[in-house]
């Protein structure tokens, strides 16, 4: 049974009516959304609670800090709601809704009332991607792409199948853990993955489970239905204060990732996005975390990668020791994959630009398209969308 959603913060009456009134200025800025199931996962007891500081607002969000688009996504925009960073992976930019909102969330743009990425007519980005055989992977995010529903992803399917050069579609999506009954409810939907993942072409669902928490017995219901269904499942969260900045958690995350047969995948630095202050940790406090986090786990564990997904291309962290961080280009968008890098390491620096010396390792990219326009030059108090669901 599907849950029911929640976009006004004065329906969750387990928060006291002066503290629903303080967030209801955070509502203002950044959309909210939650569902029942989700809520349930909460210990309302426990103020600190790492579930309730994934999607219930809090006062840090109105703090200055860091920009809407922190990693310049609005340069990528090869045409409207399609990204081309990376030469052989392409983005179409599905939807500006998700099962909930993570108070985190990297693209708190999309949901501004005046920014305009995700589209509802895909042909534009679909013809482009036909157009450009050097893409054999093609990524449907935003948003959250099993918000979609499953028409509209057959419809997508059919036609990225339908191009001989896409042998991989990605969805990526928080639905696994955010309402796992999408999943193993919609027989119509595992159908649909059973036709389109073949062991040529696959789809993988590219998951973001935060907390080990959040892996219930309906999540690992829904696991179990995308892998019966064909599908391939990985996992990829940032390392986030207060939520999952204990390696103890961090390493059951990975055990229990793994033994439900998700591939942990990435961990990635938080980005400076407008919003994010309460959740910032500095470089040297998440390589420590996540390198005593993979000593506790198997091998399988240890498969995940630490990156920050800058302007620049996905920066995989190697070490940080004695005041110096070793890099290295995991994805470059100017094409310099493997480029090792040791830059200065003051013990604040939280990002890829606070080492001393970034800036003279890469250059700030032109927009493609004048016609794009970059978040970070609209005023930053915008009113919030308003949607009925």
């Amino acid at each position: 049974m599907q849950p029911k959603y929640i976009t006004n913060i004065d329906k969750i009456l387990e928060i006291p009516e002066q503290d629903r009134n303080k967030l209801k200025a955070i509502t203002e800025k950044f959309v909210f959304r939650v569902n029942e199931y989700y809520l349930k996962l909460i210990d309302w007891n426990d103020p600190m609670d790492p579930i309730r500081k994934l999607v219930i607002p809090n006062e840090g969000e109105l703090m200055e800090y860091g920009r809407w688009d922190a990693s310049d996504e609005d340069t990528n925009y090869a045409v409207p709601g399609c990204q081309h960073k990376y030469k052989t992976t392409a983005l179409l930019m599905v939807s500006e809704v998700c099962g909930a909102y993570c108070r985190y969330c990297f693209r708190k743009r999309l949901f501004r009332n005046d920014v305009k990425e995700a589209m509802t007519d895909l042909e534009p980005g679909l013809t482009y991607i036909e157009q450009h055989p050097e893409i054999n992977n093609v990524l449907l995010t935003g948003g959250d792409s099993l918000i979609l529903a499953t028409p509209k992803l057959e419809m997508i399917f059919k036609r990225l199948r339908a191009i001989k050069h896409v042998k991989i579609i990605r969805l990526g999506s928080k639905i696994p853990v955010f309402n796992p009954m999408r999943i193993y409810e919609d027989e119509a939907l595992l159908s649909l993955i059973r036709e389109h993942s073949s062991v040529d072409q696959r789809i993988y669902v590219m998951a973001h489970v935060n907390h080990p928490r959040e892996i219930t017995r309906e999540a690992k219901r829904g696991f179990d239905a995308l892998h019966q269904a064909g599908a391939i499942v990985v996992n990829q969260t940032p390392v986030l204060k207060g939520i999952n900045d204990d390696p103890k958690v961090l390493a059951e995350l990975l055990d229990k990732l793994s033994w439900a047969g998700v591939t942990p995948y990435y961990f990635f630095v938080n980005r400076p996005v407008a919003g994010n202050r309460e959740f910032v940790l500095t470089l040297q406090e998440v390589y420590r975390i996540v390198e005593k986090a993979k000593s506790m786990t198997s091998g399988l564990g240890k498969r995940v990668r630490l990156a920050m997904s800058h302007t620049s291309g996905k920066i995989e962290i190697l070490a940080i020791e004695e005041g110096k961080a070793y890099l290295k280009y995991h994805q470059s968008r100017d094409n310099e994959y493997g480029k090792f890098m040791v830059l200065d390491c003051p013990r604040e620096a939280a990002w890829f630009d606070d080492l001393i010396g970034s800036e003279q390792v890469w250059k700030k990219p032109e927009k493609r398209r004048a016609d794009i326009i970059s978040v970070n030059e609209l005023p930053d108090l915008p009113r919030k969308k308003v949607r009925s669901y």
